[in-house]
């Protein structure tokens, strides 16, 4: 394991050019990836059906 110290702005720059070395295809996945990884966090406030709305088009 490789401990390195360095800046925020560093650290964000490493990352984004990391990221743009990889093609469309893996940087896609790896966004699919990371969404799936966030719904395993525990969140503050449990969402509701209440709390949801509906748009109703009527057809003519």
């Amino acid at each position: 394991m490789k401990i390195q110290f360095q800046t925020k702005d560093d650290s964000n720059k490493k990352q984004l050019e990391d990221f743009l070395k990889l093609s469309k295809a893996e940087r896609i996945y790896s966004f699919l990836k990371l969404m799936y990884r966030m719904k395993q966090f525990p969140q503050k406030k449990e969402s509701s059906k209440k709390e949801n709305f509906l748009i109703t088009i009527p057809s003519k």
